[in-house]
């Protein structure tokens, strides 16, 4: 299932810098790009840092990336005359909201000022493990799920200050008491692996809900499957 991971993005394009200067550098020097500065931040101002943007060409896609740094800001250089869908990296997931244009370069025109990109977004706060499955009626990782797991880890080391809490949920098949602990020993299962893969014990809790907690009906096979379920909680 493809994973939500914004809930708004605005970018804000300054209209003054989409026409090229003249300059007077010698042509070899002449930049066929063009410069743009990225920032980022919550709807409240809050800067968002370690965040990854995509600039993806439409003319042969090709993927520009850029990482926000401590000040929610980094810059980068976009060849003209392409138009870009711009995408903010999530967990196992991006979303395009908006389409950035370069208009082409002429003679010895070059761009001087940066095309500034503003962008106040809303990460998700919760998201699915997709395809983390356990053994019927175990706390054991089928072999396929070590994927998914691998792909938190690198999510977990981008994003080096954010804990988060593991949580363990199922179906409603036997007692509510058996549930509740199996899936607090799946979370804990989850938990183990990504610090033994070097994720620091302090960021990551888990916690199981057991049947309390359904996404959907438990009176279908489907329902049930959806139940079954480890997500991730980011905390603040």
């Amino acid at each position: 299932m493809k994973q939500k991971i914004l809930s708004s993005l605005i970018v804000l394009l300054s209209p003054f810098i989409v026409f090229c200067q003249a300059g007077t550098v010698q042509d070899a020097a002449i930049p066929k790009d063009a410069p743009v500065d990225v920032s980022m931040t919550d709807f409240k101002g809050n800067i968002l840092t370690r965040e990854i943007v995509i600039f993806r060409s439409s003319l042969n896609g090709r993927e520009y990336q850029g990482l926000t740094d401590t000040t929610g800001k980094f810059t980068t250089r976009l060849p003209a005359g392409d138009k870009y869908e711009i995408f903010i990296l999530g967990f196992k997931d991006s979303t395009s909201y908006i389409v950035l244009e370069i208009p082409p370069l002429e003679g010895k025109a070059y761009y001087k000022n940066p095309f500034k990109v503003d962008i106040q977004f809303l990460p998700a706060k919760s998201f699915v493990l997709e395809d983390c499955n356990f053994e019927t009626g175990k706390a054991d990782l089928e072999e396929d799920s070590y994927k998914v797991l691998d792909e938190l880890v690198a999510y977990l080391v981008r994003k080096e200050d954010e804990r988060i809490e593991l949580q363990g949920h199922t179906d409603n098949v036997g007692s509510a008491k058996s549930n509740l602990v199996l899936s607090e020993a799946r979370a804990n299962t989850v938990r183990n692996y990504l610090v033994a893969k070097g994720i620091d014990s302090n960021r990551v809790t888990a916690k199981g809900y057991g049947l309390s907690v359904p996404i959907a009906s438990n009176k279908t096979d489907e329902g049930r499957a959806q139940n079954r379920r480890t997500e991730v909680k980011i905390l603040d």
